[in-house]
């Protein structure tokens, strides 16, 4: 959520800023609720001072012995005038609530200007493509001939857009995650966390996901849960309406969970195999910091998510999404895209983002600054470090063989008891 001081003092200034990431911001209505509130605000105000006048008023003529009953009459009426404002009032603040819910975040200066993904700016690449002496199959042809990847029997358990996978791929993606979650841990210096699978309505408020995205999310409607879309959603609100002192920051979290999504506005995109379902897994990179230093933050989360693929020996390529293409609250984002060959191209396998202090504002996530002793907003930042299922379709498609057995990285090889091939026995 953007400052409410600047969408009230500086509005034009924000509808510019937005307008650079294609969002048309209702200045009209905004200004039509504030020019309301202000009104409301000094009304409420004047019948609070006449009830506190009329009140004293009253203790005085008591003392005297004097009739009460016009004064009474009079701060009664006062009252009823009060209640009537208040309820008002209440009523615009949440309005305009509402209306601030769904502004996106403002772009960083340094974000790319564009009107679409294609105006994304590529910033380094690692590596280059396997060199295969065949044509390349993609990880459905590759996981159904080795009889471990199984789409039929996961549609008739559940739906379309779920798999089963078995034997040496289902030991591989356990060995995936294994491997991410010792290098943040033990290399990276992240605090490794463990949290609820379904959250309420209001810390997927807090990180962005609702009202924006309702459609996305799957509801269990009696309790008033939801299956959490990412891990940024419970970890980020780990600071949930918390004051952190200077010493506890950066907070670094790594978090390992299954993530649900409908997946309700990509119907009819990839819809073949695992780089779209509706179940699968990450391990996700959070961090909290002090303003001065989300910046510097988000290179290293960055840099974290890109060690992973580059032990794994995997090609891919950094790129800086455009003002367009940005998510809607951040306000700066890196995508990590691996090579398929299968696919012949580039897809995302992480976006790491900083979120500058949009979420903070919603959760209340605030540290006390040691110069001014003051509460004060963090930063918020994530990032996939890495999406589970979409590496394996990485390691499967980059490390397959002619005869369609898949080699096994080197840096997995330890977590799978020295297994060193993937051969459907």
């Amino acid at each position: 959520m953007l400052d409410p001081q600047v969408l009230r003092n500086r509005l034009d200034e924000v509808a510019a800023a937005l307008k650079r990431r294609g969002f048309d911001l209702d200045t009209e209505t905004l200004e039509r609720l504030e020019t309301r509130r202000k009104s409301l605000q000094v009304e409420t105000q004047e019948l609070q001072r006449r009830r506190n006048a009329s009140a004293k008023t009253i203790g005085e003529a008591k003392a005297r012995g004097q009739d009460l009953n016009s004064l009474l009459a009079e701060v009664a009426d006062q009252g009823d005038r009060l209640a009537r404002t208040e309820a008002d009032l209440a009523a615009v603040l949440e309005e305009i609530e509402a209306q601030s819910l769904l502004i996106p975040n403002i772009p960083h200066a340094s974000v790319p200007p564009g009107t679409s993904e294609d105006d994304n700016v590529e910033i380094r690449r690692f590596g280059a493509p396997p060199d295969l002496s065949f044509e390349p199959k993609d990880h459905v042809d590759l996981g159904q001939a080795l009889g471990m990847m199984d789409f039929e029997t996961a549609a008739r358990i559940a739906a379309t857009r779920f798999v089963v996978l078995s034997g040496g791929l289902a030991r591989m993606h356990r060995a995936l995650t294994q491997f991410m979650m010792d290098l943040h841990t033990r290399e990276h210096g992240y605090r490794e966390v463990y949290v609820p699978y379904l959250v309420n309505a209001q810390a997927l408020r807090g990180t962005g996901q609702l009202p924006k995205f309702a459609q996305d999310l799957f509801a269990v409607p009696e309790p008033g849960l939801y299956l959490i879309p990412t891990a940024e959603v419970p970890v980020t609100n780990l600071a949930h309406d918390r004051i952190l002192s200077p010493e506890e920051l950066p907070c670094r979290y790594v978090c390992h969970t299954p993530c649900f999504r409908s997946e309700a506005g990509s119907y009819g995109k990839d819809t073949r195999g695992l780089i779209r379902q509706h179940q699968f897994e990450k391990v996700e990179l959070v961090q909290l910091v002090r303003p001065d230093g989300s910046y510097e933050a988000l290179e290293e989360l960055t840099r974290h998510a890109e060690v992973a693929l580059q032990r794994l020996g995997l090609h891919y390529r950094v790129v800086a999404l455009c003002t367009a293409d940005l998510g809607f609250a951040s306000a700066k984002t890196y995508d990590l895209e691996v090579w398929m060959p299968g696919q012949g191209r580039f897809r995302e396998i992480s976006s790491c983002s900083n979120f500058e202090s949009f979420q903070a504002r919603r959760i209340k996530a605030r540290w006390r600054n040691p110069d001014t002793g003051r509460p004060e907003l963090l930063h918020t930042l994530n990032g996939s470090g890495l999406a589970v299922g979409r590496t394996l379709v990485a390691v499967m498609e980059s490390y397959q063989e002619a005869d369609g057995r898949i080699r096994v990285p080197e840096v997995l090889r330890p977590y799978l008891g020295g297994m060193e091939v993937v051969d459907g026995r």
